[in-house]
């Protein structure tokens, strides 16, 4: 009708958006949530295998259960943020984090512990490649290099809290293998729903289906110092692999009649001491730090093969502190040498391909240790495993050689 004012219709509200600057320490925060909840087993393991009755071998196949189904998830899924976008694809990966976190929190037995690894694996592996590459799109121009030194230093930051709380709990918490599972489930809800408030930086386009095929995709830039970091990598997370799942135990064998926490703290040990080093070495070239790191873990393994020959708690920790320390350099300094040449589509698969190095090293030699712990006993199997790392450390020091005399 002619002279009649309508109004207008009103216009949709916008969700708030975090700025940048914002996004990058929720997006930290969310690698360190991820990797906390990864080491948060560790010291409960003893209490679940006091509760269950069940062996060293099936105490490592439940500790690779998860980095096997976090090797799946990068190899398929590592480059799905590119496609569908960093927001939806990692909010899905927390969501999905939450529901492993209820079913560690009502765990019966075995097969429900096994079920919630596999969860938690595939969820951590499709959340860090795209948390890591977000942190990169949020970096502070201002400021470059930081997000680098951030994805190497909060997932050994994330473990060695989440080995912390967890030990804490199950000394003083009355229900240790619930309560730490519950505060991570609420976490995560809490980080999916910050994360879909955040600033889209990925282009999502077609070719997400394609891309789920296994593959691993580092950037051709990158290839010469993945080939030049790869034994030290190699080295430091399959001694990471030891003593996440097997260092309560190894504790319990120098000091049978120690506090429950003991074992907890050599894994907090190492992370700690890696988080440190990692901090501190920074602002130092990063081949330096890469090759100081991987010549630190032979002192460190020496020490922890002494510890059980001379019922020495001191040597233990000792060793778990210096192959700490050389684990977060290596772990710096290597991300430090694969990052920057990569482009801006391949650093989300660069990070992907650098995990899937890690964390065979850390499941395969943990399976394996296991079993000769079963076969041969403890002692035994920390003295080739020990041997093995040291091999691996020397065969990265040689090759850094022999590149700088031909360079």
């Amino acid at each position: 009708m002619a002279g009649v004012i309508t109004a207008p219709l009103p216009t949709p509200r916008r969700l708030p958006v975090l700025s940048r600057r914002g996004a990058f320490p929720l997006h930290a925060s969310v690698l360190v949530a991820l990797l906390a909840a990864s080491s948060a087993p560790t010291p409960l393991y003893a209490l679940y295998q006091a509760a269950w009755h069940f062996s060293a071998i099936t105490l490592t196949f439940v500790f690779s259960a998860y980095a096997l189904a976090l090797l799946v998830a990068l190899l398929t899924a590592g480059r799905l943020s590119e496609h569908l976008g960093r927001r939806p694809v990692l909010a899905g990966a927390l969501l999905a984090q939450a529901v492993a976190m209820a079913v560690f929190a009502t765990a019966q037995g075995v097969p429900e512990l096994i079920a919630a690894r596999i969860l938690q694996g595939l969820a951590t592996g499709v959340a860090t490649s795209a948390a890591g590459a977000a942190l990169l799109d949020f970096e502070d121009p201002a400021r470059p290099g930081r997000a680098t030194v951030a994805n190497g230093i909060t997932p050994v930051a994330g473990m060695a809290v989440g080995v912390l709380a967890a030990t804490a709990l199950v000394q003083y918490a009355p229900a240790p293998t619930r309560t730490v599972f519950v505060l991570l489930l609420v976490l995560f809800i809490a980080q999916a729903a910050a994360v879909l408030l955040t600033p889209e930086t990925a282009r999502p386009h077609p070719g997400a289906w394609r891309s789920l095929r296994p593959a691993i995709t580092v950037a051709p830039a990158s290839r010469p110092a993945m080939a030049l970091a790869a034994p030290g990598i190699v080295a430091a997370w399959a001694l990471g692999g030891f003593y996440s799942s097997l260092g309560p135990s190894l504790a319990q064998l120098i000091a049978p009649h120690a506090a429950r926490a003991t074992g907890g703290l050599v894994f907090f040990t190492l992370t700690a001491a890696a988080g440190t080093a990692g901090h501190a070495a920074r602002a130092l070239p990063a081949r330096t730090v890469s090759l100081a790191g991987t010549a630190l873990l032979i002192p460190g393994a020496l020490l922890t093969l002494s510890g059980p020959q001379l019922h020495s708690l001191l040597a233990l920790f000792a060793g778990t502190a210096l192959a700490g320390a050389g684990f977060g350099a290596v772990t710096q300094g290597a991300l430090r040498l694969l990052l920057p040449p990569a482009a801006p589509g391949e650093v989300a698969g660069t990070l992907a391909g650098y995990y899937i190095l890690s964390y065979l090293a850390m499941s395969i030699p943990a399976v394996l240790a296991g079993l000769l712990t079963n076969l041969y006993g403890l002692r035994t199997a920390l003295g080739l495993y020990a041997t093995t790392v040291i091999l691996l450390a020397l065969t990265g020091l040689a090759r850094a050689v022999r590149q700088r005399r031909t360079a």
